[in-house]
């Protein structure tokens, strides 16, 4: 059976010792070969070895030995030795070591008296340490501070045994008196401590006694002090007001330990606009002072949950909190901004979307190899707070639009979705936007970036002189035509079909799925962009402002067909506000002739690759088009087009699932209507402070709107107990599990039902996955038919579905042989549950198409249920799941049959959990298809699946 140890050594398994060795070693004169006999004695030691009458050597040649080194590993030695025999009395040859622990309580060397009292810490037998008692009290007086601590640790050890107080019944006074006279702050500390834990109105009274010097304490007695407050407020809160002044006196510490603490304990005490406001203040000092990162994210952490419970006092505090943006790293700067972009207000969008615009400009001065991805950041930063406030767009928008040619790809499409829908929300701006796109359109290099900004052109291009721009501009970045010449297509043949051999392989090895907005895949292939890169075939570059002549030319058909619908669009908008027909004529004549020249660059040798189908059907339709206009057309195009996107309320939908979960959440109501209200205007205040009055009030709100109710009531509990042994076993077992982050608490109720006294009663724990259990609880004496409650603590360190097992050891005096109740025998193990761990949480759609296709584990779920409807069922996932629909509510309208959404979670850590929920009905009313799961990590995907398999059947 495994036991306790306080004491780790690393043991080399390829060469052990033998025991022979080992003892020829200590019988030896030589000091260094001793010491080293030592060690190795307890390594075998602390590894289950066993070295017989290892004993009697170190009592005849280590014990009498004067080296300090030696005596060190002696005591070392003596900690892990076994000092009981199988019914726990001590052993008859533990007693020699007494009169050498005496002795080295009285050594003249304060180096052996401090070990030797840190080594009564850990010696739990009271017939060894009752002889002793008298040179540990005489030690309390020791002229050296580092004896006095260490005997001050020695009390509170001994003290605290179950025989403590027989054997120290005054040590409560002794100490009481020895803190009084005590001046080094380490002993001060370990004295305070003991009367803590032992003696607690003792300490509390020494407190109150020295409030004013407080605040001159050192570090370790604040911390002291301040723990000994939150348990002494929790346990009396009546009394809270009087202790709350000394946690604020602590704000001013000049210890950083001791102020984060103190601004813990004040938020966790006191809901009092005061306390929350210090402690919102010395969070924010703490983010500015620190130079950590890792403490910056702690305490950002810290704000989060301040601003989730009194965001009006946060509101207060959004410029301090942006100033951890001067902080390198990124991980701080999201979480700043995620903070931030939840406390904006009409009051302070100015300023913050100000220091926004200073960043952004820094990122394009500075040199750093990150400053892409956090202009990506500001950008979406700037354009969520453009959504909720719009009025704020034209302070930013002309300054943005610098970017739609930044190298940073996924910046610049934040930028152009940010204009359009600026220019959609904005109709003021219409101009001023038109007129500086037009401007830097020739800037853009990255292809979805001018597909956006040629929509843009062709739907908000509305006056004469701004269409004629239009297609002047598209004109200049397409350049001359046609797009080759004869003699370029002959000298392109001969290396074409070189590039076409050594790219062969490339083509085969590149090609991959890639996941589309609908969920569904296709194929991409990477080939096209490796030989398009040739540069006899691209003349012009990205850098030129015939930026969609490259680009065209590199293969991207899709492209020109955006290019041709957008010259349709200015054409058809010339024919409506040009008077002259022949400009009209010459207009139309100009865009038939760059779609001419696509079609034939596509259909041409010139290229490895022709054009897609798609694409040439679009340019033809185009063509079609401006051959043949109709009024129904004209409209279809000029104004349809634009309001399918308005109609499509992308921006809607957005505000609407946002605005109704704050107002889902601000519904919910725990007051009962029997509870009792007090009221505040009659209560006396006599005595009161201002800050005992603020937090009254605050829990008498808090009292009338049911915030003091817990989430989970007693039904809901219940359920999470779970019965570990049967009925009719000796020992009856269940356990509560409550699970918190990294940790799982289980509380173990056993009960003996039997007549007998159970003796040693151990609970055994195994663990299976990513499971570690804390501590191994200890042995208990179970009296007939009494109960008895365990908690035992696990960590967990990832999402990964484990599995905790073991059994229930005990002695009866009638039975010699130890009994054991197999737990889970009867019932199912506990099994971690991953829905404790992820939690729902949002997204962008280009971030969860970029995670899609960079995690490498999936786990695809077939559908397999009686549910026959396609909402229905996905409602019951997402619920099942514990995940947020990132699909927004117009997409899901209609009924087609089929039905696509992706979902997302995110776990406590920091693991992202993907699933794309493809569906569709079939012929007999039955719903099938696929569940696709996709994480970083293999354990999240796996254990996804199966939750997500066990309850998608709806019954279960």
């Amino acid at each position: 059976m495994e036991k306790s140890c306080a004491l780790l050594v690393h043991f080399d398994k390829g060469t052990p010792a033998m025991a022979n060795e080992i003892k020829e070693a200590m019988e030896r004169n030589d000091v260094p070969a001793k010491i080293d006999a030592m060690k190795k004695a307890i390594m075998l030691l602390l590894n289950g070895e066993t070295v017989p009458q290892l004993f009697i050597t170190i009592v005849r040649y280590v014990l009498p030995s004067e080296d300090h080194t030696i005596q060190k590993l002696l005591l070392l030695c003596l900690e892990i030795i076994d000092k009981t025999d199988a019914r726990g009395r001590v052993l008859p040859e533990m007693i020699l070591i007494c009169q050498n622990l005496r002795n080295n309580l009285q050594h003249p060397n304060e180096y052996l008296r401090g070990v030797t009292l840190r080594f009564l810490c850990r010696l739990p037998e009271p017939e060894l340490l009752e002889p002793l008692i008298p040179s540990v009290l005489s030690n309390l007086e020791h002229r050296h501070p580092f004896v006095r601590r260490h005997a001050l640790l020695a009390v509170a050890a001994i003290y605290r045994l179950p025989q403590g107080e027989q054997l120290l019944a005054d040590a409560p006074d002794t100490v009481g008196r020895t803190l009084a006279s005590e001046q080094d702050p380490s002993a001060r500390r370990n004295a305070f401590l003991m009367l803590c834990h032992c003696a607690q109105d003792r300490a509390v009274a020494h407190l109150l006694s020295h409030v004013d010097a407080v605040a001159g304490w050192g570090e370790l007695m604040q911390m002291v002090a301040l723990d000994l407050v939150c348990k002494v407020c929790r346990s009396k809160p009546a009394e809270k007001g009087r202790y709350i002044k000394i946690i604020i006196s602590l704000l001013a510490a000049p210890s950083a330990a001791v102020v984060y603490e103190c601004a813990g304990a004040l938020v966790s005490l006191s809901s009092a606009p005061t306390a929350i406001r210090a402690a919102a203040n010395t969070y924010c000092q703490l983010l500015l002072s620190q130079s950590d990162n890792n403490v910056k994210l702690i305490v950002l952490d810290r704000l989060a949950e301040l601003k989730s419970s009194h965001r009006e006092i946060m509101v207060e505090m959004i410029m301090d909190v942006l100033r951890a943006l001067a902080s390198p790293n990124l991980d701080i700067r999201r979480k700043t901004l995620d903070i931030a972009l939840d406390l904006i207000t009409p009051r302070n969008v100015d300023e913050v979307v100000l220091t926004l615009k200073k960043e952004v400009v820094k990122t394009q001065s500075a040199e750093h190899e990150k400053n892409g991805e956090y202009r990506q950041m500001l950008v979406q930063a700037i354009h969520s707070c453009a959504l909720k406030f719009p009025e704020v767009a034209s302070t930013v928008v002309h300054l943005l639009m610098d970017f739609l040619g930044d190298s940073n790809v996924a910046s610049a499409i934040d930028v152009v979705l940010f204009v359009r829908e600026i220019i959609e929300s904005n109709p003021k701006l219409r101009v001023s936007i038109i007129t500086r796109l037009l401007d830097t359109f020739y800037q853009i290099r990255a292809a979805r970036v001018c597909s956006c900004a040629l929509w843009i052109i062709g739907e908000h291009c509305l006056s004469l002189s701004e269409v004629e721009s239009g297609i002047a501009t598209i004109k200049q970045c397409l350049g001359d035509l046609p797009f080759y010449t004869a003699i370029e297509e002959r000298e392109a043949t001969d290396s074409l079909k070189k590039l076409q051999q050594m790219n062969s392989s490339v083509t085969a090895s590149s090609r991959r799925p890639a996941v589309l907005a609908d969920g569904t895949y296709a194929t991409q292939s990477a080939a096209s962009e490796i030989a398009f890169s040739a540069p006899t075939l691209v003349p012009g570059s990205l850098a030129s402002p015939r930026n969609l002549r490259s680009l065209i030319l590199a293969g991207d058909f899709f492209l020109g067909a955006v290019v041709a619908c957008t010259l349709t669009k200015l054409v058809l908008r010339v024919e409506e506000v040009q008077p002259s027909k022949a400009e009209v004529n010459k207009a139309c004549t100009g865009a038939l002739l760059i779609m001419a020249s696509m079609l034939q660059l596509g259909q041409s040798p010139v290229l490895p690759h022709p054009i897609d189908n798609d694409s040439h059907d679009r340019i033809v339709l185009c063509i079609r088009l401006l051959c043949n206009t109709g009024d129904k057309m004209r409209k279809i195009w000029l104004q349809s087009c634009r309001q399918s996107f308005a109609k499509s309320k992308m921006l809607a939908d957005k505000q609407f699932q946002e605005t109704e979960e704050i107002k889902a959440k601000a519904q919910i109501s725990y007051a009962q209507p029997d509870d009792l209200i007090d009221i505040y205007h009659l209560k006396s205040r006599k005595g009161m402070s201002q800050l005992e009055l603020e937090d009254e009030v605050q829990d008498d709100l808090k009292r009338a709107t049911g915030e003091f109710t817990k989430d989970e009531d007693d039904a809901n509990k219940l359920n999470r107990i779970l019965q570990l042994t049967g009925f009719s076993d000796p020992v009856y077992a269940e356990a509560y599990v409550t699970v918190h982050h990294y940790d799982i608490v289980l509380d173990v109720t056993i009960i003996n039902r039997t007549k007998d006294t159970l003796q040693n009663l151990c609970l055994e724990l195994a663990t299976m996955g990513d499971l570690k259990l804390v501590e191994r609880p200890q042995n208990y004496t179970l009296a007939p038919e009494s109960s008895k409650q365990i908690k035992a603590n696990i960590k967990v360190s990832s999402t990964e579905t484990g599995v905790i097992f073991g059994n229930i050891v005990y002695e009866t005096s009638n039975v010699l042989e130890r009994m054991v109740v197999v737990l889970n025998s009867r019932c199912k193990s506990i099994h971690v549950d991953i829905m404790d761990y992820i939690s729902p949480a949002a997204c962008a759609d280009v971030t969860f198409r970029t995670m899609w296709a960079e995690f490498e584990w999936e786990n695809k779920v077939a559908v397999s249920t009686t549910i026959e409807h396609e909402k229905e069922f996905l409602n019951h996932i997402v619920k099942s799941a514990n995940m947020k629909c990132l699909t927004p509510l117009s997409a899901l309208d209609g009924e087609c049959g089929f039905l696509a959404a992706n979902l997302y979670a995110k776990s406590v850590f920091g693991e992202d959990a993907l699933v794309n929920v493809s569906i569709e009905k079939q012929a007999d009313g039955k719903l099938s298809g696929y569940i696709r799961i996709r994480s970083k990590t293999q354990g999240i995907a796996l254990s996804l699946g199966d939750k997500i398999t066990l309850k998608q059947k709806g019954g279960i």
